[in-house]
């Protein structure tokens, strides 16, 4: 417990703020929220490899929690050094959700529902922040998450310009909830999450649901990590008693 302490006071000490008052959590989606990483980085990879674009399941986990154009174009441009045209990456992205659709519906993250009810029992605000452009988004949380999370208060791709690892998305999560960077935390399980979570000023907690090590996620500038949602959730109420201390 006294590693959350530290975790704290370095923040602070780094971030210039005098205080943490926590009022809302930022949360990304795919491999927090619902274990749905194993679906996409197979379809990825398939999806990828029609367009004979070299994919692979850890460069997929690497790079989740950017916007599908961005990921499409990066490695576009990897292969041919230019950039993709529009319409190819309208196809090859509509060819991975094509994928991503034969498999079963992913599951809640074990711990995240507890999680977002012990949030809305403290009135604290949850948002969602993701990369995904997924057309159901907003009914399968409404189906899996009831009451957790309000329309208005999700960043999906089709809000942000450039989206992870720029802060651009986690920025906006704090407009929509009306709140300062010391006034929120972010929820992360991927390296380019948790960049873009650290250049919005905000504390970030990784939690490692996936493949990576914990180092990768430690080195992209996690704050604190977890080794899952449940364990974040355990934990929840220590975590509070840290952040009280500090405001």
């Amino acid at each position: 417990m006294m590693q959350i302490e530290k975790a704290i006071a370095r923040y602070l000490k780094n971030s210039g703020h005098p205080y943490m008052h926590l009022k809302a959590v930022l949360f990304d989606m795919d491999g927090v929220l619902f274990d749905s990483m194993p679906y996409h980085a197979d379809a990825w990879v398939t999806s990828m490899e029609k367009y004979g674009l070299p994919m692979t399941r850890e460069i997929a986990f690497m790079n989740e929690g950017r916007t599908g154009m961005n990921t499409i174009n990066m490695i576009y441009h990897q292969v041919h050094g230019k950039d993709a045209s529009k319409e190819l990456i309208d196809e090859i992205y509509q060819d991975k959700c094509n994928e991503f659709a034969k498999h079963p519906d992913p599951e809640r993250m074990p711990g995240a529902l507890e999680l977002l009810t012990k949030l809305k029992a403290m009135g604290i605000t949850p948002v969602l922040v993701t990369g995904s452009g997924q057309h159901t988004l907003f009914a399968r949380f409404d189906r899996d998450y009831p009451g957790m999370f309000e329309h208005d208060k999700m960043v999906t791709a089709y809000d942000v310009k450039y989206g992870k690892p720029n802060p651009e998305p986690y920025l906006m999560g704090l407009k929509k909830a009306g709140v300062a960077p010391n006034e929120a935390i972010v929820v992360e399980n991927a390296p380019i999450g948790i960049e873009a979570g650290r250049a919005a000023g905000v504390f970030t907690i990784a939690v490692n649901t996936g493949p990576l090590k914990d180092s990768v996620l430690l080195d992209a500038g996690a704050n604190l990590l977890f080794s899952s949602m449940q364990a974040l959730c355990d934990n929840w109420e220590i975590l509070i008693q840290k952040f009280e201390r500090h405001v």
